[in-house]
């Protein structure tokens, strides 16, 4: 991975392309700064401004304005391909888990400068939306996804808008993965269990011969049953009970806690 240079280090590097040129470049200390800023921490870029100044026969100091006319002005160090790419996707999403509103809305906003196409960065909205919030802000999702649309319809810049406000929802909600940690283990129970069927209560008997032999006998239709919960197994048998999902104590998932409890407690005791 190549480093952006600090401003010491294109300052020293400056000094030596004039030391190979033999004279000064016709700028100030603003129009160096200026030149630092167009190279964004890149010395071979920085190198080839200095040679493009050098090659002019424009007398100093020339102004950064007049600099910026003067000399290409590139696009941000950034290549959709590569790894500044992942590197500031990365940056994005983990400022949003740690609940950094201004540094992912940086993140977001270097992104589109460097040309990143906006529906990609919605799309790990959606992901983020799911996979680090889940049911702590069942919200966040309904908010990716009209970003999402929003930008569909709009297109840029506008739409980019709706994008931004999504980013600013999610670093300022509760944060959770007990969703995505619970489908995890789901579906390593999946494997590990093989292909075990249905306890014989929850299977539908649409013939008299399923019927017969005990298909749906003694299910109990859970909102007929008191407290709207009959307490039965619905795990196949042969399984013990599994507990995959366990809520945090944030956002909404804290109502979820006492509803999961209560249902314990109503099951242990129609047991």
């Amino acid at each position: 991975m190549l480093r952006r240079l600090d401003e010491a280090s294109l300052e020293t590097l400056l000094a030596r392309v004039e030391e190979a040129l033999g004279r000064k470049l016709p700028i100030d200390e603003s129009g160096r700064q200026a030149l630092f800023a167009m190279a964004d921490g890149d010395g071979r870029y920085l190198i080839g401004l200095a040679e493009q100044l050098a090659q002019l026969k424009e007398k100093g100091p020339l102004a950064p304005a007049r600099l910026a006319t003067l000399l290409q002005k590139r696009a941000p160090l950034y290549d959709k391909a590569q790894e500044a790419h992942y590197n500031l996707i990365s940056a994005l999403h983990k400022s949003l888990r740690g609940s950094d509103v201004d540094a992912a809305l940086y993140w977001f906003a270097r992104m589109l400068d460097g040309g990143e196409d906006p529906k990609y960065i919605a799309r790990r909205l959606v992901r983020f939306a799911v996979e680090d919030i889940g049911m702590a802000d069942p919200q966040a999702l309904t908010q990716t996804l009209a970003a999402w649309d929003t930008y569909d319809r709009l297109g840029s810049p506008e739409g980019e808008l709706a994008i931004a406000q999504a980013v600013i929802y999610l670093g300022t909600a509760p944060k959770s993965n007990a969703g995505y940690v619970a489908f995890g283990a789901a579906k390593r129970a999946a494997k590990s269990h093989g292909s075990l069927t249905p306890p014989m209560h929850i299977l539908n008997a649409p013939t008299k011969l399923m019927k017969e032999i005990g298909y749906g006998q003694g299910y109990e239709y859970d909102p007929n049953a008191t407290d709207g919960f009959s307490g039965q197994n619905y795990f196949p048998d042969g399984m013990a009970r599994e507990e995959f999902y366990n809520p945090v104590e944030r956002g909404f998932e804290r109502e979820i806690v006492k509803r999961l409890d209560y249902w314990k407690k109503l099951r242990e005791k129609k047991r």
